[in-house]
């Protein structure tokens, strides 16, 4: 059984059964993206990659930031947030736990880091 506020198995399988989903999860792995160089990276047109963005922001598993150029101009950039995924199959209940990054902790690891003078 699922608990409140998870997803169920089925739609991320789903979600993830599409090969421009997960190759917008793997290159957004690799390095912030915008979504004009998703676009380049999957081989795909700019609006499958927004709509396959918005499904995977609806999941959790990718994230929109903006960022502000030298110039001034804002733009966004997707990262993926998906660490990990575990399904476990209990008294026929399918259970699916995703992990994924928390982005707080991460920046307060980058900033001791980075107080210490560690690379």
């Amino acid at each position: 059984m699922q608990s409140e506020g998870s997803p169920d198995p089925g739609d991320v399988f789903a979600v993830l059964a599409d090969d421009y989903a997960r190759r917008i999860l793997v290159a957004a792995d690799r390095q912030p993206m915008t979504a004009k160089a998703l676009s380049e990276a999957c081989d795909s047109s700019l609006a499958t990659v927004y709509r396959r963005v918005s499904t995977l922001q609806e999941y959790g598993l990718l994230e929109e930031r903006t960022t502000v150029d030298p110039d001034g101009a804002h733009r966004s950039e997707f990262v993926t947030t998906l660490e990990g995924l575990s399904l476990e199959l209990t008294d026929g209940d399918l259970s699916l736990t995703l992990d994924t990054r928390d982005e707080l902790a991460d920046n307060f690891t980058a900033l001791w880091d980075d107080l210490r003078g560690d690379e």
